[in-house]
């Protein structure tokens, strides 16, 4: 056997190794959105009942989050005086493709150790630039029905907060900055309107229509790692025969 011969049939550690961390990666990657299809599916589950779910008072419902309970999704009412004309905090959002605020106020409960709740009171996009009115004194009485929402954790490139905008459901920073005591640790989102004079200010409390595409995802990753696979043992059959 000669020198080139030998060199051709020794076997590729270092491409071997290189093959092998792609994947795993490409596995991992399959099985992590397979979890994310079994979370999305229960997900929507959840929301399609809340279609159909009745409101309950919020003070109990809020007294179990104290205790542990998950509430997420939970559909409740509210009698929160003055919200129509209470002061708010302007949270980025976008909704249906538009940029825009969501304008958060701070509600007055008794749930459990909870003294306010902070509802979004909806979506208004930035190019309306009038706003609903504040006025401190106004105690009008307002009955909110909407969904509490646990708020999604920051990620790494979440612009920082400003006291003009505000890019994170950041509940404790939000309620100090609104003079709000004791918050609970979950957002209501409005489903009815606080200011139902002022059209702009559109309640938006859950996405209509929220897309599922972890199985696709899933096969498209592990159809990925299937095709290395099959390039690998091809290019050590043909090493082989050299």
């Amino acid at each position: 056997m000669t020198e080139s011969a030998a060199a051709g049939r020794r076997f590729p550690v270092g491409l071997t190794a290189a093959a092998a961390i792609a994947l795993l990666i490409l596995l991992g990657l399959g099985t992590w959105q397979l979890q994310r299809l079994a979370w999305k599916r229960d997900l929507l589950q959840r929301i399609d009942a809340l279609q159909h779910a009745p409101a309950r008072p919020i003070g109990p419902v809020l007294a179990a989050r104290s205790a542990g309970r998950d509430v997420d999704f939970t559909r409740v009412t509210v009698e929160c005086p003055g919200l129509a004309a209470a002061p708010y905090l302007e949270l980025y959002g976008l909704r249906d493709g538009q940029v825009g605020s969501r304008l958060i106020s701070a509600c007055a409960v008794d749930g459990g150790p909870y003294r306010t709740v902070l509802v979004d009171r909806g979506f208004v996009g930035d190019t309306v630039s009038a706003r609903p009115p504040v006025d401190p004194d106004d105690r009008a009485p307002l009955t909110v029905t909407g969904v509490l929402r646990s708020p999604d954790p920051p990620s790494a490139f979440s612009p920082a907060n400003r006291p003009e905008r505000w890019f994170t459901r950041d509940a404790d920073a939000m309620a100090r900055a609104l003079n709000a005591a004791a918050p609970a640790p979950v957002f209501l989102m409005a489903e009815t309107p606080t200011n139902p004079e002022w059209k702009a200010l559109v309640p938006a409390p859950v996405p209509a229509d929220i897309p599922n595409r972890h199985l696709e995802y899933a096969l498209t990753w592990y159809g990925l790692a299937a095709a290395l696979a099959g390039v690998y043992a091809a290019m050590l059959l043909k090493r082989r025969k050299s």
